[in-house]
């Protein structure tokens, strides 16, 4: 049991490194690839992984490959098509400290979803660790000037959290699914990766952005479609199969926001404003407290089911 509990760090520690360091990837991505352009081919990247990963771990996945594909569609066009469009939009327009911090309300929509969706007790608590939540929001949309309530950019603001709005769904629709969690994962990146190609096509969305370095724009894309949506998920998903105890896994995930302000630093050379830093963890620590309560139904899904 210990090796497996050891196992089982090592996979969340490597998962937590690899999401560390892809706001900072997103940034440099979209100095060469439109935010449609990089969904486009990072999300190929990511379903060529998952079905190189799935013939050689779970070969009975491709069995039924059109009834996979039909029940992975509310699922994919949750995540990886409108998820990412929205996501790689606000990185477009915001610094990548802003957009990651803001995405990181996710937990605190699911908790909200879960009452509507789930027939949860709406506690409290939940109310209290919402507004909690709010105020990490203003303080990092305005830079700590809330009383002006000025915005840098309220579209780019208004994408991050409509992004996790799109993630807590998906993760509600995901948790309905009984299939593999690997199985599923590659079906719905394969019918997301369809829209994505049939709506860049239609709407004939430019791939890269003028004066695009190709060889950095495919060394980027490939980096955010292996270390955001591929691999890193699949480590996840052996560290909360592994465990013990989900909870301290699953905690463990709020770890990454802070690493990737280092990198965010370093790499990108963006001041990180004090705002931030308070905005965001007050945003964690909303998360935490709000998934504290050990035998709530709410808080097992929340654990279950938690990622980046």
């Amino acid at each position: 049991m210990k090796d497996r509990q050891t196992l089982s760090y090592i996979f969340a520690a490597l998962a937590i490194l690899a999401w560390s360091t892809v706001s900072t990837a997103f940034k440099l991505s979209l100095q060469h690839f439109t935010p449609i352009g990089l969904l486009l081919f990072s999300s190929f990247i990511a379903t060529l992984f998952l079905v190189i990963y799935n013939a050689i771990s779970t070969p009975t996945a491709f069995r039924k490959i059109p009834a996979n594909c039909l029940r992975s569609l509310p699922a994919g066009l949750l995540n990886p098509f409108l998820y990412y469009v929205l996501l790689f939009t606000a990185y477009s327009r915001l610094r990548a400290q802003e957009a990651q911090a803001l995405n990181y309300t996710w937990a605190i929509v699911l908790s909200l979803f879960s009452v509507f969706l789930l027939k949860e007790k709406f506690r409290f608590k939940d109310l209290l660790m919402l507004l909690l939540s709010f105020l990490g929001v203003m303080i990092i949309s305005t830079k700590g000037q809330i009383q002006n309530l000025e915005f840098d950019d309220a579209l780019g603001t208004a994408l991050a959290l409509g992004s996790s709005v799109i993630w807590a769904l998906y993760w509600i629709v995901s948790l309905k699914d009984k299939r593999a969690s690997t199985v599923k994962l590659l079906y719905n990146f394969m019918v997301g990766f369809i829209l994505i190609l049939l709506y860049a096509t239609l709407s004939r969305t430019s791939i890269l952005i003028q004066g695009a370095i190709v060889h950095r724009a495919l060394f980027t894309g490939v980096w955010v479609g292996i270390f955001e949506m591929g691999l890193t998920f699949v480590l996840w998903l052996k560290a909360l199969e592994l465990t013990e105890n989900t909870a301290k896994i699953s905690n463990l995930v709020f770890i990454t926001p802070f690493l990737s302000l280092l990198l965010i630093r370093s790499v990108l050379s963006e001041a990180i404003h004090p705002a931030t830093i308070i905005g965001l963890s007050l945003i964690v620590a909303s998360n935490l407290i709000q998934k504290s309560g050990a035998f709530s139904k709410k808080a097992k899904i929340s654990r279950k089911i938690s990622t980046k």
